[in-house]
C-alpha cells in the first residue's frame, strides 16, 4: 500500500503533531525553525483530515488500520487498532481547524513570552492528544491519550505561572482531571476482566449482550470520566479557572478542542459501547444534565466580572446545547448538536482570540476597568462582535442555524415521545439564550463600547497575524450561518448517520455484529422558512417574559440603594463628577437583586476549594452508579 494512500492519513495527522512536540523541543531555541515546524505539523494534520472527507463523509466508507501490522487472532483483537468513521472525521476536523487557527494566532501572541520552545512542545502534546483521542479504535488506547492531554492542558494552564491563580488553577485542573482520568482507566480495566478485548469495536458487539453489575459501574465511571473533559455540570468551575489563567490561544483549545474530546466520548459511550440510547432513563440523563449546565452556567457568566472566566462559562453553557441535542435519540437531534458543537468551535474560538487580543494590548481583562476600546481596537471589535451575535444565535450567523435546529429537535421530540418535560427543555433553551444575549451585551458595553479610560489612550490594534487567525474563524462563523444545508449535508448528517450505524462500525473492524443498523431522518422544516421565524419569535417573546418577570423591579429596594450609593443611575453616574460608563457588574444589576438568593446561593456553592470540587467529582461518581445500577 502506497504511503500516500488516504488509509494512513488518520495515523499522520496523529503522528505529525507529536513529531512537530519533538522537533521544538530539539530546535525550540531557534524561533524560525521553531515557528515553522509547529504550522507544519498543524496543517499536516488538516490537510490528511481534509483529505478523508470524501471517501469518509460522502461514500461512507469507515477506515481500519491496525497498528504494526497486526489484526484479529483467536476471535479477539491483538494490538492497538485506529478506526475513522464519519462521526470521528467530524472531530478531527472540528480539532484540526481549532488547532491550526490557534497555533496561527500563537506566533504573534506568544512571541514575547517566556520559554515559546516549551509552550509550542505542550501546544503539539496536546493537540495530538485529543486527535489521537478521536481516532482510536482501542478504547486503552483512548485512555493513553486523556492522559498526555490532561497533562498537557494543566502544563499549559499553568504557563504563564506568574499570572495571578495559574498555579492555583492548574493544580485544581491536575486534582479533578487525575480524578476523571482514573475513572476512565478504572472503567476499562473492570470492562477487560468482562470480556478481555480493548478493541472498541469488540467491545461494542460483546458488553451490550454482557451487562453484569461489574459493567454497569464501568459504565458510571467512563461516563464521570468524559464529563470531567466536557466540563459539564458538576465540573464546570474547571474551565472558568483553566481558561482564566491559561493564555488565550490555549483557551481556544480547552473551549473548542477538549469539551468536544468529552462528549465525543459520551457518544462512543452511550450510543456504541452500550448501546443504551433507547432507553428513556439514558435520555433523560442527558437532556437533564445538558439543561442544568446550560442555564447555571449562562447564570454563574452574567456574574462574572473577567472577561475569560465570563466566556468560560459561556462554553459550557452551549456544550449544555450539545449534550441536550445528542441525549434526545433522533438522527436530527445528534445532526443539530452537531451543527452547534462545530459552530461553538467556531464562535468560542472567535471570543476567546478576542480577549487574548484585549489582554495583549491593556494588560487587562477586568471588566470594570476596561471601555472604549472600539475607537483604539475598531478591527478586534468587529470580530469580536460576530463572535458575540454568533453565541447569540443572532441571524445570519451561525449560532442561529444550529440552535433552531436545537430547538426544533426538542419540539419534535416532545412531539413524538408525548412527553411536556421536554416542552420545559425547550423554553429553558431560548431563556438561556435570551441570558447570552443579555451577557454579551453587558460585555460589549463594558469592554468596546463606552468612554475609553485615559490609561488605555495609547492603545493600539493587534498585529496582522493575531487578526488573520480571528478572520478566519470570523469567516467561517459567517459561511456556516449563510448556508446550513452544505453544512448538514456533508458534514452533520454523515456523522448522525455515523452513529446509528453501529453494526457497520463493529463490521468495519472484522468483528461479526447482530446489531442492526437504524435507518433514519432527517425531515426537518428548515432554517430560514419565514414561519419558523414566526415561531420562533413568538417562543422567545414567551422566553423574555419569563426573564422579565422572574427579575421584576424592585422599586423599594432599588430606592433603598440609591440613597446610600448613587452609581446605579441609568448608564451615567457616580460620586465623582465625571462621564463615565456603568462596569460590567453593575449593568444587570436589577436582574441579579431580583435573583440575588439563587446568586447568593451560587456564590457560597463555588467555594474555589480544590477539596469541595473533588468532592463534587466523587459524588456525581455515586450517583451516576446507583442511577445506572437501577435504570439499566
Amino acid at each position: 500500500m502506497s504511503i500516500l494512500n488516504y488509509h494512513h492519513f488518520p495515523i499522520y495527522s496523529i503522528m505529525i503533531l507529536f513529531l512537530g512536540a519533538f522537533l521544538t523541543v530539539v530546535f525550540g531555541h531557534k524561533k524560525a525553525l521553531r515557528n515553522i515546524f509547529a504550522l507544519l505539523a498543524v496543517s499536516v494534520s488538516l490537510a490528511c483530515m481534509i483529505a478523508l472527507v470524501k471517501p469518509v463523509m460522502l461514500d461512507g466508507e469507515i477506515i481500519s488500520y491496525w497498528m504494526g501490522g497486526r489484526g484479529i487472532a483467536g476471535g479477539y483483537a491483538i494490538g492497538i487498532s485506529l478506526e475513522v468513521d464519519a462521526l470521528s472525521l467530524f472531530f478531527g476536523l472540528l480539532i484540526s481547524t481549532a488547532v491550526f487557527v490557534s497555533c496561527v494566532y500563537s506566533i504573534q501572541y506568544m512571541s514575547h513570552d517566556d520559554n515559546p520552545g516549551q509552550y509550542y512542545t505542550l501546544f503539539l502534546m496536546l493537540s495530538g492528544g485529543v486527535m489521537g483521542l478521536v481516532l482510536t479504535g482501542d478504547i486503552f488506547n483512548m485512555f493513553i491519550m486523556v492522559e498526555i492531554l490532561t497533562f498537557a492542558a494543566v502544563a499549559l494552564t499553568a504557563f504563564r505561572n506568574k499570572a495571578f491563580g495559574a498555579l492555583e488553577a492548574a493544580f485544581k485542573y491536575l486534582v479533578v482531571g487525575c480524578i476523571g482520568s482514573t475513572c476512565i482507566l478504572t472503567g476499562v480495566i473492570m470492562l477487560y476482566a468482562q470480556v478481555h478485548t480493548l478493541n472498541f469495536a469488540q467491545l461494542s458487539a460483546l458488553i451490550p449482550g454482557n451487562l453484569t453489575p461489574a459493567t454497569k459501574v464501568a459504565f458510571a465511571l467512563l461516563f464521570v470520566g468524559f464529563s470531567t473533559k466536557a466540563f459539564i455540570v458538576p465540573f464546570h468551575p474547571l474551565a472558568a479557572d483553566a481558561h482564566g489563567a491559561a493564555p488565550a490561544s490555549i483557551s481556544v483549545l480547552i473551549s473548542g478542542v477538549l469539551t468536544k474530546s468529552g462528549i465525543y466520548g459520551i457518544i462512543r459511550l452511550c450510543y456504541f459501547l452500550f448501546q443504551s440510547m433507547q432507553l428513556g432513563a439514558i435520555q433523560f440523563m442527558l437532556v437533564f444534565i445538558g439543561s442544568v449546565s446550560m442555564f447555571v452556567c449562562v447564570t454563574m457568566a452574567l456574574a462574572q466580572h473577567d472577561f475569560k472566566r465570563l466566556l468560560a462559562f459561556h462554553s459550557i453553557s452551549q456544550i449544555g446545547y450539545v449534550l441536550t441535542a445528542v441525549g434526545l435519540c433522533t438522527a436530527f437531534g445528534i445532526s443539530a448538536g452537531l451543527y452547534h458543537a462545530m459552530n461553538h468551535t467556531l464562535f468560542k474560538g472567535l471570543l476567546f482570540l478576542a480577549a487574548g487580543a484585549v489582554l495583549h494590548q491593556t494588560g487587562t481583562t477586568d471588566l470594570g476597568k476596561l471601555g472604549g476600546l472600539s475607537r483604539r481596537m475598531p478591527h478586534t471589535t468587529v470580530l469580536f462582535l460576530i463572535g458575540a451575535f454568533s453565541i447569540s444565535g443572532l441571524p445570519p450567523f451561525n449560532g442561529f442555524a444550529s440552535k433552531w435546529m436545537v430547538y426544533q429537535a426538542v419540539y419534535q421530540k416532545a412531539v413524538e415521545s408525548g412527553n411536556i418535560g421536554f416542552l420545559l427543555v425547550l423554553i429553558i433553551a431560548l431563556v438561556t439564550s435570551v441570558l447570552t444575549l443579555a451577557s454579551f451585551v453587558k460585555v460589549s458595553q463594558s469592554v468596546f463600547f463606552g468612554q475609553l479610560p485615559e490609561e488605555y489612550s495609547d492603545v493600539k490594534e493587534v498585529g496582522f497575524g493575531m487578526r488573520f487567525a480571528m478572520g478566519i474563524f470570523a469567516v467561517l462563523c459567517v459561511i456556516t450561518g449563510l448556508f446550513p444545508n452544505l453544512v448538514t449535508t456533508y458534514l452533520t448528517e454523515p456523522a448522525a448517520r455515523a452513529v446509528f450505524s453501529v453494526g457497520k462500525y463493529i463490521s468495519a473492524m472484522g468483528f461479526d455484529s447482530t446489531v442492526a443498523d437504524q435507518a433514519v431522518s432527517f425531515a426537518h422544516a428548515g432554517v430560514w422558512a419565514p414561519v419558523n421565524w414566526l415561531l420562533l419569535l413568538a417562543v422567545m417573546l414567551l422566553a423574555v417574559t419569563i426573564v422579565a418577570v422572574a427579575s421584576r423591579y424592585d422599586k423599594v429596594s432599588r430606592r433603598t440603594s440609591e440613597t446610600v450609593d448613587t452609581k446605579y443611575q441609568l448608564f451615567y453616574g457616580g460620586e465623582k463628577n465625571v462621564y463615565s460608563q456603568v462596569g460590567g457588574g453593575d449593568l444587570f444589576w436589577g436582574f441579579k437583586h431580583n435573583w440575588r438568593h439563587y446568586f447568593s446561593f451560587m456564590h457560597d456553592l463555588h467555594s474555589g476549594v480544590v477539596n469541595d470540587y473533588a468532592l463534587w467529582a466523587v459524588v456525581a461518581l455515586a450517583l451516576a452508579i446507583v442511577f445506572l445500577q437501577i435504570v439499566l
